[in-house]
Protein backbone atom coordinates (compact mmCIF):
# COMPACT_ATOMS: atom_id res chain seq x y z
CA UNK A 1 0.00 0.00 0.00
CA UNK A 2 2.49 2.74 -1.15
CA UNK A 3 -0.13 5.37 -1.79
CA UNK A 4 -2.00 6.01 1.47
CA UNK A 5 -3.87 9.31 -0.11
CA UNK A 6 -7.98 8.26 0.00
CA UNK A 7 -7.43 5.60 2.43
CA UNK A 8 -9.59 5.45 5.86
CA UNK A 9 -7.19 4.28 8.91
CA UNK A 10 -7.87 3.45 12.13
CA UNK A 11 -5.74 4.55 15.20
CA UNK A 12 -5.80 3.31 18.93
CA UNK A 13 -4.33 5.28 21.18
CA UNK A 14 -4.36 7.84 18.91
CA UNK A 15 -4.42 10.65 22.06
CA UNK A 16 -0.69 10.91 22.56
CA UNK A 17 2.94 9.07 21.85
CA UNK A 18 3.62 7.33 18.42
CA UNK A 19 -0.55 6.97 18.09
CA UNK A 20 -0.48 11.12 17.93
CA UNK A 21 2.28 10.94 15.38
CA UNK A 22 0.83 8.42 13.12
CA UNK A 23 -2.48 10.30 12.89
CA UNK A 24 -0.40 13.29 11.84
CA UNK A 25 1.93 11.48 9.21
CA UNK A 26 -1.35 9.85 7.56
CA UNK A 27 -3.34 13.35 7.66
CA UNK A 28 -0.15 14.74 5.97
CA UNK A 29 -0.71 11.90 3.18
CA UNK A 30 -4.21 12.50 2.56
CA UNK A 31 -5.54 9.83 4.47
CA UNK A 32 -8.87 10.16 6.48
CA UNK A 33 -8.40 8.56 9.80
CA UNK A 34 -10.43 7.17 12.81
CA UNK A 35 -8.54 7.88 16.68
CA UNK A 36 -9.78 6.18 19.70
CA UNK A 37 -8.06 6.73 23.12
CA UNK A 38 -9.34 7.04 26.58
CA UNK A 39 -8.67 10.71 27.24
CA UNK A 40 -11.36 12.99 24.82
CA UNK A 41 -8.98 15.98 25.73
CA UNK A 42 -5.86 14.49 24.19
CA UNK A 43 -7.80 13.23 21.05
CA UNK A 44 -8.97 16.91 20.78
CA UNK A 45 -5.16 17.86 20.55
CA UNK A 46 -4.35 15.46 17.91
CA UNK A 47 -6.91 16.71 16.11
CA UNK A 48 -5.92 19.77 16.31
CA UNK A 49 -2.11 19.30 15.25
CA UNK A 50 -3.58 17.14 12.69
CA UNK A 51 -5.79 20.17 11.06
CA UNK A 52 -2.97 22.75 11.49
CA UNK A 53 -3.06 22.61 7.57
CA UNK A 54 -5.89 22.77 5.27
CA UNK A 55 -7.73 19.47 5.06
CA UNK A 56 -7.95 17.90 1.74
CA UNK A 57 -11.44 18.19 0.48
CA UNK A 58 -13.37 14.97 1.47
CA UNK A 59 -10.58 14.12 4.39
CA UNK A 60 -12.16 13.04 7.41
CA UNK A 61 -10.74 13.11 11.24
CA UNK A 62 -12.94 11.98 13.43
CA UNK A 63 -11.97 11.14 17.40
CA UNK A 64 -13.63 8.25 19.53
CA UNK A 65 -13.89 7.65 23.43
CA UNK A 66 -13.09 3.85 23.97
CA UNK A 67 -11.13 1.69 25.84
CA UNK A 68 -9.87 -1.20 24.20
CA UNK A 69 -9.60 -3.75 26.48
CA UNK A 70 -14.02 -3.20 26.92
CA UNK A 71 -14.81 -5.04 23.78
CA UNK A 72 -18.85 -3.30 23.81
CA UNK A 73 -16.77 0.24 23.50
CA UNK A 74 -14.65 -1.64 20.63
CA UNK A 75 -18.22 -3.08 18.54
CA UNK A 76 -19.53 0.93 19.67
CA UNK A 77 -16.15 2.41 18.26
CA UNK A 78 -16.17 0.20 14.52
CA UNK A 79 -20.37 1.11 14.49
CA UNK A 80 -19.38 4.81 15.02
CA UNK A 81 -16.15 4.82 12.46
CA UNK A 82 -18.50 3.37 9.16
CA UNK A 83 -21.46 6.04 10.35
CA UNK A 84 -19.34 8.64 10.74
CA UNK A 85 -16.99 8.30 7.54
CA UNK A 86 -19.85 6.79 5.77
CA UNK A 87 -18.48 3.52 4.67
CA UNK A 88 -18.49 0.27 5.41
CA UNK A 89 -14.84 -0.55 4.97
CA UNK A 90 -11.30 0.99 5.99
CA UNK A 91 -8.30 -0.12 4.57
CA UNK A 92 -5.34 0.31 7.34
CA UNK A 93 -5.68 -0.42 11.48
CA UNK A 94 -3.25 0.42 13.68
CA UNK A 95 -3.75 -1.17 16.78
CA UNK A 96 -1.32 0.97 18.84
CA UNK A 97 -3.04 1.21 22.32
CA UNK A 98 -0.89 0.47 25.11
CA UNK A 99 -0.26 0.94 28.98
CA UNK A 100 2.48 -0.32 31.42
CA UNK A 101 2.16 -1.44 35.11
CA UNK A 102 1.54 -5.02 36.84
CA UNK A 103 5.04 -5.47 36.33
CA UNK A 104 5.11 -8.36 39.18
CA UNK A 105 2.39 -11.48 39.59
CA UNK A 106 3.66 -11.51 43.30
CA UNK A 107 3.80 -7.77 44.32
CA UNK A 108 1.33 -5.97 42.45
CA UNK A 109 -2.77 -6.08 42.79
CA UNK A 110 -4.17 -8.76 39.86
CA UNK A 111 -6.51 -5.60 38.98
CA UNK A 112 -3.35 -3.70 38.20
CA UNK A 113 -1.88 -6.64 36.21
CA UNK A 114 -5.32 -7.57 34.00
CA UNK A 115 -5.34 -4.49 33.39
CA UNK A 116 -2.48 -4.20 31.18
CA UNK A 117 -2.70 -7.15 29.71
CA UNK A 118 -6.06 -6.42 28.96
CA UNK A 119 -5.11 -3.49 27.07
CA UNK A 120 -1.68 -4.53 25.32
CA UNK A 121 -3.32 -7.75 24.25
CA UNK A 122 -7.50 -7.87 24.30
CA UNK A 123 -6.90 -4.42 22.71
CA UNK A 124 -5.26 -5.96 19.68
CA UNK A 125 -7.59 -9.15 19.38
CA UNK A 126 -10.70 -7.33 19.95
CA UNK A 127 -10.34 -4.39 17.58
CA UNK A 128 -8.79 -7.01 14.81
CA UNK A 129 -12.43 -9.16 15.41
CA UNK A 130 -14.37 -5.71 15.16
CA UNK A 131 -12.62 -4.32 12.00
CA UNK A 132 -11.88 -7.29 10.21
CA UNK A 133 -15.26 -7.18 8.37
CA UNK A 134 -14.55 -4.13 7.10
CA UNK A 135 -11.26 -4.87 5.83
CA UNK A 136 -12.26 -7.72 3.93
CA UNK A 137 -14.57 -5.48 1.93
CA UNK A 138 -11.56 -2.93 1.42
CA UNK A 139 -9.43 -3.49 -1.75
CA UNK A 140 -6.70 -4.20 0.28
CA UNK A 141 -5.69 -3.77 4.28
CA UNK A 142 -3.11 -3.53 6.45
CA UNK A 143 -3.06 -4.55 10.40
CA UNK A 144 -0.52 -2.71 12.15
CA UNK A 145 0.34 -4.76 15.42
CA UNK A 146 2.52 -2.77 18.10
CA UNK A 147 4.13 -4.97 20.04
CA UNK A 148 7.57 -4.06 21.85
CA UNK A 149 11.21 -5.61 22.43
CA UNK A 150 9.43 -6.91 25.42
CA UNK A 151 7.58 -9.19 22.99
CA UNK A 152 10.44 -10.97 22.24
CA UNK A 153 12.54 -9.99 24.94
CA UNK A 154 10.87 -9.95 28.45
CA UNK A 155 12.82 -7.42 30.65
CA UNK A 156 13.78 -4.03 31.34
CA UNK A 157 16.26 -4.59 34.01
CA UNK A 158 17.43 -7.40 36.01
CA UNK A 159 16.07 -5.78 39.11
CA UNK A 160 12.78 -5.24 37.91
CA UNK A 161 9.76 -6.99 36.95
CA UNK A 162 7.78 -7.23 33.90
CA UNK A 163 5.38 -9.34 33.91
CA UNK A 164 1.77 -8.33 32.63
CA UNK A 165 3.18 -6.04 29.55
CA UNK A 166 5.77 -8.47 28.30
CA UNK A 167 3.24 -11.89 28.55
CA UNK A 168 1.02 -9.01 26.54
CA UNK A 169 3.68 -7.92 24.08
CA UNK A 170 4.52 -11.68 23.53
CA UNK A 171 0.93 -12.39 22.60
CA UNK A 172 0.98 -9.69 20.08
CA UNK A 173 3.71 -10.81 18.38
CA UNK A 174 2.92 -14.42 18.16
CA UNK A 175 -0.84 -13.41 17.22
CA UNK A 176 1.15 -11.02 14.23
CA UNK A 177 3.32 -13.78 12.94
CA UNK A 178 0.16 -16.34 13.34
CA UNK A 179 -1.38 -13.90 10.91
CA UNK A 180 0.50 -14.19 7.99
CA UNK A 181 -0.37 -17.64 7.37
CA UNK A 182 -4.26 -16.98 7.72
CA UNK A 183 -4.22 -13.82 5.53
CA UNK A 184 -2.43 -15.58 2.63
CA UNK A 185 -4.88 -18.24 2.66
CA UNK A 186 -7.58 -16.49 3.50
CA UNK A 187 -7.97 -13.13 2.49
CA UNK A 188 -4.79 -12.62 0.57
CA UNK A 189 -5.32 -8.47 -0.10
CA UNK A 190 -4.75 -7.88 4.14
CA UNK A 191 -1.50 -8.09 4.99
CA UNK A 192 -0.04 -7.67 8.48
CA UNK A 193 2.97 -6.20 10.45
CA UNK A 194 4.19 -6.45 14.00
CA UNK A 195 5.70 -3.22 15.67
CA UNK A 196 8.73 -3.84 17.84
CA UNK A 197 9.65 -0.57 19.12
CA UNK A 198 12.71 -0.21 20.99
CA UNK A 199 12.90 3.22 23.74
CA UNK A 200 10.61 5.31 21.92
CA UNK A 201 9.80 9.00 23.71
CA UNK A 202 6.58 9.28 24.37
CA UNK A 203 4.39 9.58 27.37
CA UNK A 204 3.45 6.12 28.64
CA UNK A 205 5.04 6.00 32.25
CA UNK A 206 2.87 9.40 33.02
CA UNK A 207 -0.54 8.02 30.91
CA UNK A 208 -0.20 4.48 32.27
CA UNK A 209 0.12 5.99 35.74
CA UNK A 210 -2.83 7.66 35.19
CA UNK A 211 -5.32 5.16 33.32
CA UNK A 212 -4.25 2.50 36.73
CA UNK A 213 -4.70 4.81 38.94
CA UNK A 214 -8.37 5.70 37.33
CA UNK A 215 -7.91 9.49 37.65
CA UNK A 216 -6.34 12.41 35.46
CA UNK A 217 -4.30 14.49 38.53
CA UNK A 218 -0.54 14.75 38.20
CA UNK A 219 -0.58 14.38 42.40
CA UNK A 220 -0.48 10.81 43.88
CA UNK A 221 -3.07 8.80 45.50
CA UNK A 222 -1.55 7.65 49.31
CA UNK A 223 -1.55 3.79 47.01
CA UNK A 224 0.16 4.83 44.62
CA UNK A 225 3.01 6.31 46.99
CA UNK A 226 3.30 2.94 48.40
CA UNK A 227 3.49 1.44 45.64
CA UNK A 228 6.20 3.68 44.27
CA UNK A 229 8.24 3.58 47.55
CA UNK A 230 8.21 -0.03 47.08
CA UNK A 231 9.40 -0.18 43.92
CA UNK A 232 12.08 2.11 44.66
CA UNK A 233 12.95 0.19 47.82
CA UNK A 234 13.18 -3.44 45.67
CA UNK A 235 15.74 -1.83 43.60
CA UNK A 236 18.55 -1.11 46.96
CA UNK A 237 17.77 2.39 47.98
CA UNK A 238 17.16 3.63 51.39
CA UNK A 239 13.86 4.79 51.71
CA UNK A 240 13.38 4.90 55.30
CA UNK A 241 14.35 8.94 55.26
CA UNK A 242 12.56 9.59 51.78
CA UNK A 243 9.03 11.83 52.03
CA UNK A 244 6.30 11.21 50.15
CA UNK A 245 7.56 14.13 48.10
CA UNK A 246 11.10 13.04 47.38
CA UNK A 247 9.28 9.30 45.87
CA UNK A 248 6.86 11.87 44.16
CA UNK A 249 9.73 13.68 42.31
CA UNK A 250 11.75 10.80 41.49
CA UNK A 251 8.73 9.02 39.87
CA UNK A 252 8.12 13.03 37.87
CA UNK A 253 12.02 12.67 36.80
CA UNK A 254 11.90 8.92 35.98
CA UNK A 255 8.59 9.71 33.67
CA UNK A 256 10.81 12.54 32.19
CA UNK A 257 13.90 11.13 31.62
CA UNK A 258 11.45 8.42 29.52
CA UNK A 259 10.34 10.78 27.68
CA UNK A 260 12.85 13.15 27.03
CA UNK A 261 16.10 10.97 27.04
CA UNK A 262 14.83 8.25 24.80
CA UNK A 263 17.21 7.73 21.64
CA UNK A 264 13.80 7.51 19.04
CA UNK A 265 11.31 10.38 19.11
CA UNK A 266 7.47 9.22 19.07
CA UNK A 267 7.45 10.77 15.38
CA UNK A 268 10.25 9.30 14.15
CA UNK A 269 8.99 5.85 15.09
CA UNK A 270 5.86 6.99 13.00
CA UNK A 271 7.51 7.45 10.05
CA UNK A 272 9.25 3.98 10.12
CA UNK A 273 6.46 2.55 10.98
CA UNK A 274 4.88 3.68 8.23
CA UNK A 275 7.78 3.08 5.48
CA UNK A 276 7.80 -0.70 6.81
CA UNK A 277 3.42 -0.67 5.88
CA UNK A 278 4.27 0.61 2.57
CA UNK A 279 7.29 -1.35 1.65
CA UNK A 280 4.97 -4.41 2.95
CA UNK A 281 7.62 -5.60 5.81
CA UNK A 282 5.60 -8.09 8.22
CA UNK A 283 8.32 -7.41 11.03
CA UNK A 284 9.17 -3.78 11.55
CA UNK A 285 11.56 -3.05 14.19
CA UNK A 286 12.19 0.81 15.78
CA UNK A 287 15.03 2.27 16.50
CA UNK A 288 18.61 1.44 16.95
CA UNK A 289 18.35 0.19 20.09
CA UNK A 290 15.45 -2.26 19.20
CA UNK A 291 17.73 -3.69 16.00
CA UNK A 292 21.07 -4.44 18.75
CA UNK A 293 18.70 -5.97 21.14
CA UNK A 294 16.99 -8.13 18.52
CA UNK A 295 20.59 -9.31 17.58
CA UNK A 296 22.06 -9.54 21.22
CA UNK A 297 18.99 -11.79 22.40
CA UNK A 298 18.90 -14.04 19.21
CA UNK A 299 22.97 -14.76 19.78
CA UNK A 300 22.61 -15.60 23.48
CA UNK A 301 19.03 -16.53 24.68
CA UNK A 302 19.69 -18.66 27.56
CA UNK A 303 21.49 -15.62 29.07
CA UNK A 304 19.18 -13.04 28.16
CA UNK A 305 18.06 -12.80 31.85
CA UNK A 306 21.00 -13.20 32.98
CA UNK A 307 22.59 -9.53 35.31
CA UNK A 308 25.82 -9.17 32.89
CA UNK A 309 23.76 -9.86 30.43
CA UNK A 310 21.51 -6.54 31.07
CA UNK A 311 24.44 -4.64 31.74
CA UNK A 312 26.41 -5.56 28.46
CA UNK A 313 23.17 -5.06 26.48
CA UNK A 314 22.55 -1.16 28.25
CA UNK A 315 26.30 -0.41 27.56
CA UNK A 316 25.56 -1.58 23.68
CA UNK A 317 22.43 0.38 22.86
CA UNK A 318 23.53 3.43 25.32
CA UNK A 319 21.16 3.04 27.83
CA UNK A 320 21.72 4.90 30.54
CA UNK A 321 21.69 2.46 33.71
CA UNK A 322 18.34 3.44 35.87
CA UNK A 323 16.72 5.59 33.08
CA UNK A 324 13.89 2.82 33.42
Amino acid sequence: MKDLAGRIAVITGGGTGMGRELARQLVAEGCSIAVCDVSAEAMAETKRLCEVDRLPQGLRITTHLADVSNEDDVKRFAAEVARQHDTDRIHLLFNNAGIGGGGSMIVHERAEWERTFNICWFGVYYCTRAFLPMMLKADRGHIVNTSSVNGFWASIGPMVPHTAYSAAKFAVKGFSEALQTDLRMNAPHIKCSVVMPGHIGTSIVTNSRKIQAGHQAETFTPKELAQMRARVASMGVDVSKMTDEDIGKLAHERARRFMEDAPTTAAEAAKTILDGVKTDRWRILVGEDAHKIDRLVREAPERAYDIDFFQSLAKEVGWKLGAN
